[in-house]
């Protein structure tokens, strides 16, 4: 009876021995860490977080085309100021024409600050309408090109004045905003200096005469 007991035993140590052999080797087998792939040492790449993205500011449509249309038109100020102070016969012009490239050579920086701190990509070069001013003021000398040159100061100044006065009040971002309102005292200058001036040196755009004020006109 003793040893029907021991078979039986044994019998059981044999059956049990498979089994906890394959649980012993299925508990060695590593699983794969968090944060890697399967068969790989490498970490899974890690997918952007959308609150994150959310978080970052954008610029409305309506200030990206003010900050843009500004851009080109303070860079053709820039140009025509330079070439004007090459081919000014009039001291007045060539002073006049200094002061453009001054003026608008630091709200030009100051610009492109803006853009750097909103990740905003400017224009890198002047419009078509530009480059064709440039084009047909080169070809000028003398009185002619301080006459056309100023004359296009006056119509280029009316349009920066309207442009800045709706982004200082409209504009969403609120610093660029606030950099219209504080540049647009300085283009209304610009506008006044251009019809002085424009009337000093005859460019009504017709004849070289100027043009007559109307009555009640200042």
């Amino acid at each position: 009876m003793k040893y029907a007991a021991a078979i039986g035993v044994l019998a059981c140590a044999v059956v049990a021995a498979p089994a906890a052999w394959a649980q012993s080797g299925s508990a060695a087998t590593p699983k794969p860490t968090q944060g890697t792939q399967p068969g790989t040492s490498k970490p899974a790449t890690a997918k952007p977080d959308p609150s994150a993205q959310a978080g970052k500011a954008t610029v409305a449509a309506t200030d990206l085309t003010f900050a843009k249309q500004a851009a080109m038109d303070g860079m053709a100020e820039v140009d025509h100021g330079q070439l004007a102070s090459e081919k000014a016969s009039n001291s007045d012009v060539k002073q006049f024409a200094a002061r453009m490239v001054e003026d608008h050579g630091k709200a030009n920086d100051e610009l492109k600050s803006w853009a750097s701190s909103n990740n905003v990509t400017l224009p890198t070069e002047m419009g078509a309408q530009h480059k064709a001013m440039h084009e047909k003021l080169a070809k000028l000398s003398g009185d002619a090109f301080d006459r056309a040159y100023v004359a296009h100061m006056v119509t280029a100044h009316a349009k920066a004045v309207s442009l800045f006065q709706g982004a200082s009040k409209t504009a969403k971002n609120a610093d660029l905003k606030a950099w219209a309102a504080k540049t647009l005292p300085t283009l209304q200058e610009h506008h006044k200096m251009a019809r002085d001036l424009n009337a000093k040196v005859g460019t009504a755009g017709t004849a070289g005469k100027p043009t007559p004020k109307k009555s009640g006109e200042r």
